[in-house]
């Protein structure tokens, strides 16, 4: 393999990686819109009362 082919590569790897660095930043300053928080909340709600339904003994 030729020394281009090489550089190539590690030209394209580290484009890859800075690449999904840089969206990763970008979506941690997006906001969850509210509707989407109330149905997480529900959801976890309804798990709690599944696991404590659970531990308490018949």
């Amino acid at each position: 393999m030729s020394i281009g082919w090489v550089i190539f590569i590690i030209v394209l790897v580290l484009g890859i990686i800075l690449s999904n660095i840089l969206l990763l930043k970008q979506s941690a300053k997006m906001k969850v819109p509210d509707h989407v928080l109330k149905a997480i909340k529900e959801k976890q709600d309804k798990e709690q009362i599944e696991i404590d339904s659970k531990k308490k003994p018949k």
